[in-house]
């Protein structure tokens, strides 16, 4: 009964974001929820509509946890240091990336952070229509980068004994590069692993403001 009194919205997005992470999101459900708080389901919907509505709150935790930028910072190093505060995040809630990309999401804090991504790059000189598909490309990249990084079905401990064991599949005369890599995997002599950063530094490298209407 006192945990009821002291119920609100915070405490049942963190027990939620809690069960998600433990569980996977499909395991998550409004009565496994009132479970764990202690609470019956009926006392969820005081606070919250729904499902719906607890999704849109969990989405809304994540982007909390990836700070604004530092003010002063190149609009590059800007974005750099939001993109990668976010993959972290991403990273530590296996299930978050698949609710960013598969129903829309109007919180204010996503609002909040699509504003300032768009502030950045209009400041920086690129034109609301430009800042819209840059802002798409970044996402693209994070979002993307993400589900390969967590859905991979290796783990980077068993690169080189696969590579080796696969090896037979990639003849050096049809596929050199690639049987070329697979054999530097399979030696040791190159890891194979693949790092956001990396990926976002090459993206941010490229842009420049006007190359639409280059095109």
């Amino acid at each position: 009964m006192e945990k009821k009194r002291n119920l609100t919205v915070e405490k049942i997005v963190a027990e939620a974001v809690s069960l998600a992470d433990a569980e996977r999101i499909s395991a998550l459900s409004m009565r496994r929820l009132a479970a764990a708080l202690g609470v019956e389901a009926a006392s969820l919907y005081n606070h919250l509509a729904g499902k719906e509505a607890l999704l849109d709150q969990m989405v809304e935790a994540v982007l909390a946890e990836a700070p604004p930028s530092q003010q002063g910072a190149d609009w590059r190093g800007s974005l750099r240091a939001l993109y990668l505060a976010e993959q972290a995040a991403l990273m530590r809630h296996p299930w978050a990336s698949m609710l960013f990309v598969s129903r829309p999401n109007m919180g204010p804090a996503m609002l909040a952070r699509i504003e300032r991504v768009l502030a950045v790059l209009t400041g920086a000189g690129f034109s609301l229509i430009e800042a819209d598909h840059v802002w798409n490309a970044l996402d693209s990249l994070l979002h993307g980068f993400t589900l390969v990084k967590l859905n991979f079905p290796l783990a980077p401990e068993d690169y080189a004994e696969q590579a080796a064991l696969h090896a037979h599949l990639i003849p050096v005369e049809v596929f050199p590069n690639l049987r070329g890599l697979a054999d530097l995997v399979a030696a040791r002599r190159h890891d194979g692993l693949q790092e956001f950063s990396f990926a976002l530094d090459l993206l941010l490298s490229a842009l420049r403001p006007g190359r639409q209407q280059e095109g």
